[in-house]
């Protein structure tokens, strides 16, 4: 009775009032019921029912697997599964919805890359998402899986030791995500201690490759070179002579009514390989063809350009009367090559890109530049006592 007293502008003014403070206490109550979501980075983990050196398991979770985040504690969360499963797990165990998010935005922005080659893992192996071994990594692919490589990179390997380690039960011998990849060092690197008078010789930091890789599921992350295979077949990996193959593509089939293959017909390769070594400035040196002899029934080097400085992707097309295959890739037009400071990619500063087309068994050069490709050897490969020598008149 004493509210309906109240003049009319009064009462109105005093259940807007009270219906304000419903309204903030519903939003305050709405915003403490969000929670965090993180997910699985190691391959698989127990939830226990409470944090103590004696605990019961009540749920096991793997890698990828989201879960909603209900009590921080100290280096433990408090989780709960889509199957309403509740317990605990380390923190190192999982990352957290901005690294997903990165990740998941690393995955779109290389989803219509060119496929340089394909590969196989040697062991299980986390992705990472920039160069770097103490880099964050999350998805973790199997022994045997076959990946799509799609860029090259070197960096400065990491010192043994730095950064937090992260060592779910199976992970593979990594250290886990700390820091940011080191940048690599391109090829016109500033000048160093080693060269400032007064200042100790400062050794050459060790490099290490890198590939950006995509899998079956489309996701993509940097994965070390060393923990994958190029696939290249069986026929024709017996003819590195002691390179390293960084990929093989086929030109075109010929038929063999002799040869042990479906249909009779055997394909015809180009290859690309480099020396194997880290670090280097180039994608590869040598670029090789395999063409299938129907007089012997095998495969014979039909073409070979080598050292060269040359760079991916190697591209494989058919000529203009759709028979003739043709290849082309990419050199550097002189000394000076870009690495890329957040990935170390390198890439040629002029790029020339050169082309053949296959007529039968032989190569002959075609495209916009026909001019001499130059030759290039690694410092390292000349003799340190070799006496330049004579030169030859043409």
């Amino acid at each position: 009775m004493l509210l309906l007293s109240f003049p009319r502008c009064a009462r109105a003014f005093t259940f807007s009032l009270l219906f304000v403070c419903l309204l903030a206490a519903g939003c305050n109550r709405f915003r403490h019921e969000q929670h965090d979501t993180v997910y699985v980075s190691a391959r698989q983990m127990y939830l226990h029912d409470r944090v103590a050196a004696v605990s019961n398991r009540v749920a096991e979770v793997v890698n990828g697997q989201q879960l909603e985040v209900l009590e921080h504690g100290r280096r433990f969360l408090k989780v709960k599964t889509q199957k309403n499963e509740i317990g605990w797990i380390e923190e190192r165990a999982v990352i957290d919805a901005k690294a997903f998010q990165a990740f998941d935005q690393l995955g779109i922005q290389h989803k219509e890359d060119p496929v340089v080659a394909t590969g196989v893992l040697r062991d299980d192996i986390y992705l990472h998402l920039t160069p770097g071994r103490d880099t964050d990594r999350f998805y973790l692919l199997l022994m045997n899986a076959k990946v799509q490589l799609l860029a090259r990179a070197s960096i400065a390997k990491t010192a043994p030791g730095s950064g937090s380690i992260h060592k779910p039960k199976s992970a593979e011998k990594e250290k886990a995500p700390v820091n940011a990849a080191k940048p690599a060092v391109p090829a016109t690197a500033p000048e160093t201690s080693a060269q400032i008078p007064g200042l100790p010789d400062a050794a050459p930091p060790i490099l290490e490759d890198w590939w950006l890789v995509r899998d079956a599921a489309g996701h993509a992350g940097w994965l070390l070179a060393g923990r994958v295979d190029v696939d290249v077949p069986d026929e024709i990996g017996t003819y590195a002579e002691g390179q390293r193959y960084v990929g093989a593509y086929v030109l075109n089939t010929i038929h063999d009514s002799e040869a042990a293959t479906p249909s009779h017909e055997v394909p015809q390769y180009v290859t690309v390989l480099s020396p194997p070594k880290a670090g280097l400035p180039f994608d590869f040196d040598q670029v090789r063809v395999f063409t299938w002899s129907l007089r012997h029934h095998r495969y014979e080097t039909a073409f070979r350009l080598h050292p060269i400085q040359g760079y991916l992707p190697l591209r494989v097309t058919q000529g203009k009367d759709g028979k003739a295959p043709v290849f082309s890739f990419q050199i550097a037009n002189g000394p000076n090559v870009t690495a890329d400071a957040a990935t170390g990619i390198t890439r040629p500063a002029t790029p020339r890109t050169i082309t053949y087309e296959m007529d039968d068994t032989r190569l002959k050069r075609i495209g916009k530049d026909l001019a001499p490709i130059p030759t290039s050897h690694l410092a390292e490969s000349q003799p340190k006592n070799a006496k330049p020598g004579k030169k030859k008149g043409r």
